[in-house]
C-alpha cells in the first residue's frame, strides 16, 4: 500500500521525495512508530527508495506519470559548496558524465520546482542556501536530467527540482532542509480535483 492509497477522500497532492545515494542516511522520513512518513501541510510525502540510476530515473518518471503525484524532490549531496544548493539546471550527460545521455535530447533540462521559494524558506529556517545552475557531474543530475525531459508536453508539469546538502552536515540538519524544501513545494500545489481524489 503507497501513501496515495491510505485515505478515500484525500485530496492532497502527492510529492515524491528521494535520496538516490543508498549510503544517505539524512532523510528518513517515517519519524516516529506510527509507520507514517512526515507530510508537509497541504501534501502527502511518497518516500522513494534510492537504486541504480537508470531504475530510478525510470521509477520516477512511472510514478509521476500519476495525476496524484504534483512533485518530485531528489536529495543528495554536493562536493561544490559549504551551504544548501538547489539545483536548477541539469546536463545532457550520462551518469557517469563521461558523454551525451541523448544525441537529440536538448542540453539543459530546467528544475520546474519552485527554486527562489525553496531557497527562501531554507534561509527562513536558518540554513545557508542558494540556487546554483552549476550541475555536478553525478546520479542526481543524471535524474534529474532524465525526469524532465521525460515529462510529457502540457501545461500541467509537476514540480520537480533538486536539493544538496553539504557533504559535512549533519542528519537533523539535512532534514530540517528537506522539511523546508517540501513545505515551500507545497505551497504552490493545488488540491486534488475530488474526482481524482482517492
Amino acid at each position: 500500500m503507497t501513501a496515495l492509497d491510505q485515505t478515500p477522500t484525500d485530496t492532497r497532492p502527492g510529492i515524491l521525495i528521494c535520496a538516490w545515494d543508498a549510503g544517505e542516511t539524512g532523510w528518513d522520513p517515517v519519524e516516529d512508530l506510527s509507520g507514517e512518513p512526515w507530510s508537509p501541510d497541504g501534501a502527502r510525502t511518497m518516500p522513494v527508495p534510492p537504486g541504480e540510476p537508470d531504475d530510478l530515473a525510470s521509477t520516477l518518471s512511472t510514478r509521476l506519470t500519476d495525476f496524484r503525484c504534483r512533485a518530485l524532490l531528489l536529495v543528495g549531496r554536493t562536493r561544490k559548496a559549504d551551504g544548501f544548493r538547489l539545483q536548477m539546471r541539469a546536463e545532457n550527460r550520462s551518469a557517469d558524465g563521461a558523454h551525451r545521455l541523448d544525441d537529440i535530447g536538448p542540453s539543459v533540462a530546467r528544475a520546474t520546482a519552485p527554486v527562489g521559494d525553496m531557497v527562501r524558506a531554507l534561509q527562513e529556517a536558518g540554513l545557508t542556501a542558494d540556487a546554483t545552475s552549476d550541475a555536478e557531474e553525478d546520479a542526481g543530475s543524471y535524474l534529474l536530467y532524465r525526469v524532465l525531459t521525460s515529462l510529457p508536453d502540457g501545461s500541467d508539469t509537476p514540480a520537480i527540482g533538486l536539493l544538496r546538502a553539504p557533504e559535512d552536515q549533519s542528519d537533523d540538519t539535512v532534514r530540517k532542509a528537506v522539511k523546508a524544501a517540501a513545505q515551500a513545494i507545497a505551497r504552490h500545489l493545488a488540491p486534488l480535483p475530488r474526482s481524482r481524489a482517492i
